[in-house]
């Protein structure tokens, strides 16, 4: 992303998100050199790290988000910490390029001894030393990006060179380096393919080619051919959701570098595997249920309101949708980062901007997580993602908005010059959005500007205006207005939000034979859930009558919108679910259902009670 070609500032619920975040975890979680994230990389508490633990990724972590939110606000604070950190890591860089902080004989440059092979592909020794590096890299990039440094791009470049060495000269498995038969050390693809394409240095290319060539060389991994396949998410490596999202992420960004075809027809095939079957009602990988880790997909057809989505894994997920919208330019995968956004990621972070849920649960009780958890600093990465993602100038005459919500964006189109377009909506709470042409350059300049049809928005409207347009409306798709703008112009696209109810099954038929040899299947469990959204909304309630975490409902009798209660964060409206022989059952946004406090309750799905025969 190139700070200089658009000025973006988000306001409504995601720019209050963003501006916590800033004021919380990204102000007060690292200031220095001396902060714990950052002490870690003490060459003496370096040289006796024998732990194998993976604290070090939030130094780029916080690296990555903080230089993104720096870039936007300018935040003098902000950038002074940013370069008292950065400064402090490299001069902390081995000349070998090594930035770790694990001892020399725990470091990744060598090999793991051998082991037996366990059921989640751990190596001998636990190492998240790779992770580590992968994040770092990412992070010296962004501020790179954000404040062109040589120095910062040389930490970055030297980190890559250690790997190529390790990896293609020394020729270690990388797949030996990480748990989960290797994706947690093969995410190196990520920040590797990164940096080829900013630099175009071969040897970098060489690296991410050799890394997934050893990925293909993992039996239990294998993850472009199995992808290719059609193998479901669940049943590559671990099936570890953060992992495997990154790694495709990876395999986008090399595609990108190569133009090979068969990478893009791997990570879509295992995208729509990951939409339609491992995703929550609110866009977040979720999984835990019937096996051995809380963080892997669920076998396919297995659903659980109770599964557990992390924080990291959405974080992921958002960046998968960012390379394929990138790629393709595709409707489905804005609206992708959008639910995301609106339901699981606002929905595990508190309003401080400092507290996260490292599990969020469809049905469950929200906890605010502890201080080294990752996925506290993956939540603030994932909020920065946002701002660069609401807007996007396609080609030199094309501006897509992608993202709504109350916003405005500043940039430069080949007919019209410099351009500022304000978003005036109420969205996610009210389906109006209406596009303010509040400057251009070369008033009469023509441009296009394409909207988003979000799929759930049957007969959408647009008005340009003040006059319907006669403009195609195909929801899940793109629409585009081309013509001469004029300073005031305005279009308002008209989006209609019925309240939807969603119906999930879990179920298992038991097969066997009848005497006479023929197949009988005969089903032994089925257990139907329902919910509700509202546009881009989930939405829950909380403890049925004060007290019940479950509850088991006939079909609602009638769904009505109310009026959302004083003081609530946005202007969404509740929803009342009539039932008829009880008392009504009141929902709202889940994102901030129970007050997004601590220890509130939330129940997305209620169970259905069997029809009655």
């Amino acid at each position: 992303m190139k700070y200089d070609m658009m000025k973006t500032e988000l306001g409504g619920m995601l720019g209050r998100a963003l501006e916590a975040n800033r004021r919380g975890r990204l102000s007060t979680f690292i200031t220095g050199p001396e902060s714990p994230a950052i002490a870690i990389f003490d060459p003496t508490r370096v040289m006796n790290n024998q732990e194998g633990d993976w604290y070090g990724e939030h130094a780029g972590k916080w690296l990555a988000a903080a230089a993104r939110a720096f870039a936007r606000t300018q935040d003098a604070t902000l950038g002074e910490n940013l370069t008292k950190v950065a400064t402090a890591l490299i001069e902390r860089q081995d000349a070998d390029g090594y930035l770790g902080n694990y001892a020399p004989a725990r470091r990744f440059m060598v090999p793991q001894p051998p082991r037996p092979l366990s059921w989640n592909g751990e190596p001998a020794l636990r190492t998240w030393d790779i992770w580590t590096h992968a994040y770092l890299m990412l992070g010296f990039l962004e501020l790179h990006k954000a404040r062109p440094d040589p120095a910062v791009l040389d930490a970055a470049r030297r980190i890559g060179e250690l790997c190529w060495r390790t990896i293609v000269q020394q020729g270690i498995d990388i797949t030996s380096l990480g748990n989960h038969h290797g994706m947690s050390a093969t995410v190196l693809l990520d920040p590797v393919a990164e940096l080829y394409l900013l630099t175009r240095e071969p040897r970098y290319l060489e690296l991410a080619e050799t890394i997934l060539a050893q990925a293909e060389a993992r039996p239990e991994l294998k993850l472009l051919s199995k992808a290719l396949a059609g193998t479901d998410a669940a049943e590559i490596a671990t099936g570890k959701a953060y992992q495997l999202a990154w790694n495709l992420v990876g395999l986008a960004k090399l595609h990108k570098a190569t133009g090979r075809a068969d990478l893009r027809r791997a990570i879509e095939t295992l995208w729509s595997n990951i939409r339609e079957h491992h995703l929550s009602l609110g866009g977040g990988p979720f999984g835990g249920v019937a096996n051995r880790s809380r963080e892997v997909f669920n076998p396919r057809g297995v659903f659980e309101p109770k599964a557990y989505v992390e924080t990291c894994s959405t974080l992921a997920w958002i960046q998968l949708n960012r390379e394929l919208l990138l790629i393709t330019g595709e409707a489905r995968y804005a609206e992708e980062i959008e639910r995301s956004a609106y339901n699981d990621l606002l929905g595990a972070l508190a309003p401080n901007g400092e507290d996260w849920c490292y599990y969020s649960f469809a049905n469950g009780r929200r906890v605010h997580t502890t201080y080294w958890r990752c996925c506290k600093s993956s939540g603030a990465m994932a909020l920065e993602e946002l701002p660069p993602l609401a807007y996007r100038v396609t080609s030199a005459d094309t501006l897509a908005v992608q993202l709504y919500g109350a916003s405005s964006v500043e940039a430069t189109l080949a007919g019209a010059g410099r351009v500022k377009l304000e978003q005036h909506t109420r969205y996610p709470g009210a389906g109006l959005v209406c596009l303010r042409l509040v400057d251009i350059e070369r008033d009469g300049g023509r441009f296009t500007l394409q909207l988003r049809v979000p799929s759930w928005a049957e007969g959408a409207r647009l008005k340009l205006n003040g006059e319907l347009s006669a403009a195609e409306l195909k929801p899940g798709q793109n629409a585009s207005i081309e013509r001469s703008w004029r300073r005031g112009d305005e279009l308002c696209l008209e989006l209609p939000m019925a309240i939807r109810t969603h119906r999930r099954v879990c179920q298992n038929t038991q097969e066997s034979r009848a005497p006479d040899g023929s197949p009988v299947a005969q089903q032994v469990l089925h257990h139907e859930w329902l919910a509700l959204t509202r546009g881009p909304l989930v939405y829950a309630t909380t403890l049925i009558d004060g007290f019940k975490t479950e509850e088991t409902i006939r079909l609602p009798q009638a769904l009505k919108e109310v009026p959302a209660a004083a003081g609530s964060e946005d202007e969404a409206p509740e929803i009342e679910m009539q039932l008829g022989y009880r008392e009504p059952i009141r929902f709202t946004p889940y994102y901030r259902a129970g007050g997004r406090e601590d220890g509130a309750w939330r129940l997305t799905w209620l169970s259905l009670a069997p029809p009655q025969s």
